[in-house]
């Protein structure tokens, strides 16, 4: 979503909760899955091979991954057995507790700590929607009584300063920017300087969309890291890490990749109103100490949602 095609920044009034805006917006992977389940496990099935079988090929089928789709397989069988169940109905529910029982741990909304500058570091690989995410968190952190400053370390492309310039305007927020090609560090430092000055609670840094491939972009974006630490031992204090839900099981690849660069310590994943699986939110949870902070279902700007693993769950499988 670029600026002008939103003039609107103002937050509409909220649906109760992630459930009625999240299905709302399900793409038909989702409703197809919810369907799936509810066809397969709120039957008379009776519980044998084909019907673990079929359930296995329904969890692939939703990016849930083969790692996340057997540790889940071994669990609801473990349940199953446990209570003696012959019941299809049960695996349902077994499914359910396995789901929110993995995806609590990852259920941790930010908390913006009474540091000034409170410094979060927004990455990503191109394309994600990382610009506009930032655009968000803005108007977000704002709506709650923050100070926020912008710094445009996007200095690969002149359409990126651009961008986050515009999107600073629309949101009265002020913005941190050099020119094309400027050593994106040094901008960094700037608004470092720029947000203790004006006394910002909050500093977001735009960096430069990048392929978690390519070592020298990476080795920026560590420089970038370091140039934060040197202000403040304790930044950057988020390490925000956007994916795309579309992107499937490579996000998990861009995860390691990003953690391994710059210590990721909390994910948003976009897009989640298009044609992506929301089964990728439960193959994250195979990193149980990384939150997920914040879900994008749709352009709007009250579309990025805190995460809430119990309205999750509630929303991909209803209670029977």
């Amino acid at each position: 979503m670029s600026p002008s095609r939103s003039s609107n920044l103002t937050e509409s009034s909220r649906p109760a909760g992630l459930i009625g805006r999240f299905r709302d917006k399900l793409a038909a992977t989702q409703q197809r899955f919810t369907r799936g389940m509810a066809d397969l496990l709120l039957g008379q099935r009776a519980l044998d091979e084909g019907l673990f079988e079929e359930l296995e090929a329904l969890l692939l089928s939703a990016d849930v991954g083969v790692d996340m789709t057997q540790l889940l397989l071994r669990g609801i069988t473990d349940q199953v057995s446990r209570r003696q169940s012959n019941d299809s109905r049960a695996v349902y529910q077994a499914l359910r507790q396995s789901l929110l029982s993995m995806m609590e741990s990852c259920s941790r909304p930010l908390v913006i700590t009474p540091v000034k500058p409170f410094v979060m570091l927004v990455v990503g690989v191109n394309g994600v929607g990382k610009t506009t995410t930032i655009a968000k968190l803005a108007q977000r952190f704002k709506n709650a009584g923050h100070s926020v400053m912008l710094a445009a370390a996007d200095t690969f492309r002149a359409a990126a300063i651009e961008q986050l310039k515009t999107w600073a305007q629309q949101l009265d927020v002020p913005v941190i920017a050099q020119h094309t090609g400027a050593d994106a560090a040094a901008v960094v430092h700037d608004a470092l300087n720029a947000a203790v000055a004006r006394g910002s609670d909050i500093l977001i840094v735009d960096t430069a969309g990048r392929q978690h491939t390519q070592a020298g972009l990476m080795d920026e974006l560590k420089k970038i890291k370091r140039v934060t630490n040197k202000s403040d031992t304790g930044a950057p204090h988020e390490v925000l890490l956007v994916l795309d839900a579309g992107t499937g099981q490579n996000a998990l690849s861009q995860l390691t990749h990003f953690n391994d660069a710059v210590g990721v310590t909390g994910l948003a994943v976009t897009k989640l109103d298009g044609t992506a699986k929301a089964g990728i939110l439960i193959a994250m949870a195979r990193n149980p100490g990384l939150p997920i902070r914040y879900i994008g279902v749709g352009e709007g700007m009250d579309d990025l949602r805190e995460f809430n693993a119990g309205e999750f769950v509630d929303t991909i499988l209803p209670a029977p």
